[in-house]
């Protein structure tokens, strides 16, 4: 598994990505998304995703609702709203732009 500071600079794009695929998820849920996707190559620790869901928040990239589960906990929930949408297509096309340079990096030197 990566070190958790190698994901820093793409935690939006993960959790913009799996909250358009996944909507109404708990941070927990959330960090367990990104682990099993990643096929356990990615962790995200809970000192890094939940100020990255407040800023996001605080951004209008996502939306938080607190919900009481059937076991009668109270959890919090997380949707993108339709900033969130477009922000997630930018984060796409800045990731794809770095990676391209990486990779041509990676085959010259």
């Amino acid at each position: 598994m990566l070190k958790p500071d190698s994901l820093q600079g793409s935690l939006d794009l993960l959790v913009l990505t799996i909250l358009s695929r996944q909507p109404k998820l708990h941070g927990y849920a959330i960090m367990s998304a990104i682990q099993r996707y990643s096929g356990d190559v990615l962790s995200v620790a809970e000192g890094s995703l939940y100020p990255a869901l407040h800023r996001m928040e605080e951004a209008g990239w996502i939306r938080a609702d607190w919900v009481t589960r059937e076991e009668g906990r109270r959890v919090r929930v997380y949707q993108l709203t339709v900033a969130g949408r477009k922000r997630l297509g930018e984060e796409e096309s800045q990731w794809r732009a770095v990676n391209a340079g990486i990779q041509r990096v990676l085959r010259t030197v």
